[in-house]
């Protein structure tokens, strides 16, 4: 029942109000300290260019702070990895023990008009099955996320749903919790077929852009549809910037790819952008 789209924008309209200059460095360094931020990896270094909070929580990494893998799917962001592997039911695990409804999380399947489950509707090739990778970032990460393989999105929805926390212990507690947030759901292809990235709001993270999507507006106020839909039709390159998040917030893919698809990681684990979401080599030979 808290008003959090309310305080979000608040949030929003005070991280983006122009700091004096002569109170930058104490207000950012407090900042880094509180969120133990990697000030190495950015672009500017020099708290004081940084006009606001806002600028500063999207800030850019500097040239060669990232290395990005060979492999065909690469890590869209830094952060933690709550839950990653086979998705093969319509229910799916969010952690551990708590699941979403892919239906519910995506929505009404409009992009393939398949007459099979829903499910099923999503494969292209019937003898694949769906993968998710789910990643947190915390406030300290670096906020801009970017697309995760070669694909080509078709399809945006956006969901005007709740700002509630999507910190980990959050997620452990409230089945459904990302079919709750507000989210701006990308679909489309990739080379095993369909390809779907999500950048999850949550409490303080009122404002998500799409660097490829000007129309998209979150977190707004007034009388608003529930559910906004969009065909687009845009390629993405691997490692290309996508769009970027005030504070932390959640990045959500699904995907098609075979049943034997095996992920780098696990979950609980620290992954950074551009680290390979599958083993180079094994995705380099099929």
């Amino acid at each position: 029942m808290f008003p959090f789209r309310i305080t979000s924008r608040l949030w929003g309209r005070l991280a983006a109000w122009e700091l004096p200059t002569s109170i930058r460095s104490f207000v950012y360094g407090t900042y880094v300290k509180m969120f133990n931020v990697n000030l190495n990896d950015a672009a500017v270094t020099d708290l004081s260019y940084y006009k606001s909070l806002s600028a500063f929580f999207t800030r850019s990494l500097r040239e060669g702070a990232r290395y990005v893998s060979p492999a065909y799917c690469i890590s869209p962001c830094d952060g933690v990895v709550l839950n990653c592997g086979p998705a093969d039911t319509d229910k799916i695990e969010q952690v551990k023990g708590v699941t979403y409804s892919l239906e519910e999380f995506l929505g009404e399947n409009k992009w393939s008009r398949s007459n099979s489950n829903y499910y099923e509707s999503l494969l292209k090739n019937k003898e694949n099955i769906l993968h998710q990778c789910i990643i947190y970032l915390a406030p300290g990460d670096y906020h801009r996320f970017h697309s995760p393989c070669d694909w080509s999105s078709s399809f945006r929805r956006h969901f005007s749903g709740k700002l509630l926390s999507v910190n980990p212990w959050m997620a452990k507690l409230i089945p459904g919790l990302f079919t709750m947030n507000e989210r701006a759901v990308y679909v489309g292809e990739w080379k095993h077929g369909f390809f779907s990235m999500t950048a999850v709001g949550a409490t303080n993270v009122g404002s998500i852009e799409i660097y490829s999507d000007p129309e998209l507006r979150t977190n707004t106020k007034g009388k608003r549809n529930r559910i906004e839909e969009l065909e687009i039709h845009t390629d993405y390159k691997k490692g290309e910037l996508f769009g970027q998040f005030n504070m932390g917030s959640t990045i959500i893919l699904l995907f098609e790819a075979p049943a034997d698809f095996k992920f780098e990681f696990k979950s609980g684990e620290r992954v950074l952008m551009g680290q390979a979401l599958t083993t180079a080599a094994k995705e380099q030979s099929r």
